[in-house]
C-alpha cells in the first residue's frame, strides 16, 4: 500500500524517471542487498538521466538540422581534405564555449553541409541549442519579418541560438538588404556565440558577394574573427554514392 502510494506521488511529482527506477527495485531481487543510500542514489541517476535525454530530444528537434548527423559517421577515407585531427578536435565543442566559428568551404557535393551539421549535433549533445538555415531561407524569414514587425523578435531569437548553422551561403551574390540583414545577425553573435557557415565560394572571394564594402568589411570581420576554416576538395559524394 505505502509502494502504491510512493508511485502515485513520484508520478503527481513528474518525477518518472525515478517512478521507472523505483517500480525495477520492486521487481528485482538484486537491489535487495543494496543500502537505503545506494538505492536512492540510483532513483536519482535515473531521474537526471532520463530528463537529460528529454533536452537533448528537445535540442535536437529544434535545430532542425537537415541531415542526421555525427561525427562517428565521417568518412576520413576519401580524400577530400578533412583532417581527422581537426574534426575529432572541434567535437569536444571548446569552439562553443570560445564563441568561434567554423567556416567550411568547397565544391559542391563534398560534404560540407554534412560535416556542418555533425559538428552541430555534437555540439547539440554537448549541451549547446542550435538552429540549421539555408543562407537563401534564413534571407527569406528576416525579409518576412522585416515586414510584419518581427524583425527585432526574430534577430533576438537568433542572437539566442548558441550554434548557428548557415548553409549554402553566396550561392549567388546577396541582394537588397540581406548583406545589413545578415551583419545584424553577426553583429548580435560576434564574440557571443558561435556560427557555422558552409559555401561554395573559398572564403576569401565572399567579400564580393556582399555589395557594399563597407558591409562587406564588417561581416567578414564577424566571420573571420576567432573562426576556423576548413577548406574541403574532391569529387562530389553524392556522384560516388549514385
Amino acid at each position: 500500500m505505502l509502494n502504491n502510494h510512493t508511485m502515485t506521488t513520484l508520478s503527481d511529482l513528474g518525477l518518472n524517471g525515478m517512478l521507472e527506477a523505483f517500480r525495477e527495485q520492486l521487481d528485482g531481487v538484486q537491489y535487495q542487498e543494496l543500502s537505503f543510500e545506494e538505492r536512492l542514489g540510483m532513483l536519482v541517476d535515473r531521474e537526471v538521466a532520463q530528463r537529460e535525454a528529454k533536452r537533448l530530444t528537445t535540442r535536437l528537434r529544434s535545430a532542425k538540422l537537415r541531415h542526421s548527423a555525427s561525427i562517428e559517421d565521417i568518412d576520413f577515407r576519401t580524400p577530400r581534405g578533412l583532417e581527422r585531427s581537426v574534426i575529432m578536435g572541434l567535437s569536444s565543442s571548446h569552439w562553443v564555449d570560445a564563441h568561434q566559428n567554423i567556416l567550411l568551404t568547397g565544391p559542391a557535393g563534398v560534404g560540407k553541409s554534412y560535416i556542418g551539421c555533425a559538428l552541430a549535433h555534437s555540439g547539440i549533445r554537448s549541451g549547446h541549442s542550435a538552429l540549421y538555415r539555408r543562407a537563401p531561407a534564413l534571407f527569406a524569414d528576416l525579409s518576412i519579418a522585416r515586414g510584419d514587425g518581427r524583425y527585432l523578435k526574430l534577430l533576438q531569437g537568433l542572437a539566442r541560438v548558441e550554434i548557428l548553422v548557415i548553409d549554402d551561403f553566396a550561392l549567388t551574390p546577396l541582394a537588397g538588404s540581406e548583406p545589413s540583414d545578415l551583419l545584424e545577425v553577426l553583429d548580435d553573435r560576434s564574440e557571443r556565440k558561435s556560427t557555422i557557415v558552409t559555401s561554395q565560394l573559398p572564403v576569401d572571394s565572399w567579400h564580393q558577394t556582399l555589395g557594399d564594402p563597407t558591409i562587406s568589411d564588417a561581416v567578414m570581420d564577424r566571420l573571420l574573427h576567432n573562426s576556423h576554416i576548413i577548406e574541403m576538395k574532391g569529387a562530389s559524394m553524392r556522384t560516388k554514392k549514385g
